[in-house]
Parts: C-alpha cells; sequence; structure tokens
C-alpha cells in the first residue's frame, strides 16, 4: 500500500469512527448514565468487535451475506428490531435513586455483538475493504482492520467522554430523561439509510 493511500485509509478510519452513529450515540448515553469506568467495556468490545468483523467482512463473509437476498434482508429485520429495542431501553433508563443499583450498561460481548446489526458499521467494513483491500489479501485485510483498532478506541471515546461530562448537567432527573428520550430519538434517526434502501 503506498504512502498516500495509508494516509487515506487513516483518514477514513477517523472519519468513520468518529461521526454520529449508532455506536458513539450508545456510547454518549452510557458516559452520561454510567460513567467512563463502567462504559470502558462497551468501548472495548466496539473497538475490538469492528476489527473483527472488518477482517472477517473482507475474507468475503459480505459476498455471502449480499450473495442471499434472505439473508440481507434479515439482517436488515434484525439491524432495526435490536436498534428499535436499544432506543426503548435509553429512553427509559430510570434515573438512579439514592441506594440503588445504577444499571447496566452494555457488555464487551454485546457491544461487540452489535457490530452485525448495526448498519453504519457494515457500510464502514463494507468500503473499507473494498476501497482499501481490494485484492483481499490476508496483508492487506489485516492492516485495513489494523488501522481501524488504532483509530476507533480513541474516535469513539470521545462520545464516552462528552456523556461523562454531561452527567453534571444531568444530574435533574427531568434533564436525564429528556437527554435519554433525545439519545434513543436519534438512535432511531440513524435507522434511516436503512429503511430507505
Amino acid at each position: 500500500m503506498t504512502y498516500d493511500l495509508f494516509t487515506a485509509l487513516v483518514a477514513f478510519a477517523f472519519v468513520t469512527s468518529v461521526t454520529p452513529g449508532p455506536n458513539n450515540l450508545m456510547l454518549m448515553a452510557s458516559g452520561a448514565n454510567f460513567g467512563w469506568s463502567r462504559t470502558v467495556p462497551h468501548m472495548l468490545g466496539i473497538g475490538i468487535g469492528f476489527v473483527a468483523m472488518a477482517f472477517l467482512v473482507g475474507l468475503g463473509l459480505a459476498g455471502v451475506v449480499l450473495a442471499l437476498p434472505a439473508a440481507e434482508w434479515a439482517l436488515k429485520l434484525a439491524s432495526v428490531a435490536y436498534m428499535l429495542w436499544l432506543a426503548w431501553k435509553i429512553a427509559n433508563a430510570a434515573p438512579p435513586k439514592e441506594g440503588q443499583a445504577k444499571g447496566r450498561p452494555m457488555t464487551f460481548l454485546q457491544a461487540a455483538a452489535f457490530q452485525w446489526v448495526n448498519p453504519k458499521a457494515w457500510a464502514m467494513a463494507l468500503t473499507a475493504t473494498a476501497v482499501y483491500a481490494p485484492d483481499r489479501s490476508l496483508a492487506s485485510l489485516a492492516l485495513v482492520a489494523g488501522v481501524f483498532g488504532a483509530v476507533n478506541l480513541p474516535s469513539v471515546s470521545v462520545w464516552t467522554l462528552i456523556g461523562q461530562q454531561l452527567r453534571r448537567v444531568l444530574t435533574n432527573p427531568a434533564r436525564l430523561r429528556a437527554f435519554n428520550w433525545t439519545m434513543a430519538a436519534l438512535l432511531v434517526a440513524s435507522l434511516y439509510p436503512v429503511l430507505r434502501m
């Protein structure tokens, strides 16, 4: 891979990782509701889960899914259903009460598995492997996955940090409820590209 192509890959990984999408909206909500340290497994699940997904998509898994109309339809249906369920959970997250557990953030495995029903993650993986690893060699796929591994975690961490900083403003249960409903609405709105197809 040439220097220019590598630089373009790093820029692509950064822009697609740091811009709003389902992962980042959920991390901001998790940072606001659970704080930084309780959201670390969620962040790691996204980073490592996406790296694995990008590598496997490049190896040919995308071709199998896209070649079978029923599989593509099932993936879209699963994406919509799961994201609507997540939006409902975020919207109805009760503000913590004194002496009670504060709920549970998404686990590492849940976040890693979520990449497979995340429409933005699919678009990122398909584009990255098609443009930056067109030969589908193990070396080029490993490079694409490695760049995303290096860029993704710091990029998505910004959203958790924003959410954590918002905790200072969201001490009022009504404000936290409004924030959670807003995050849920934005998560549902992120489904627009999937529903349009």
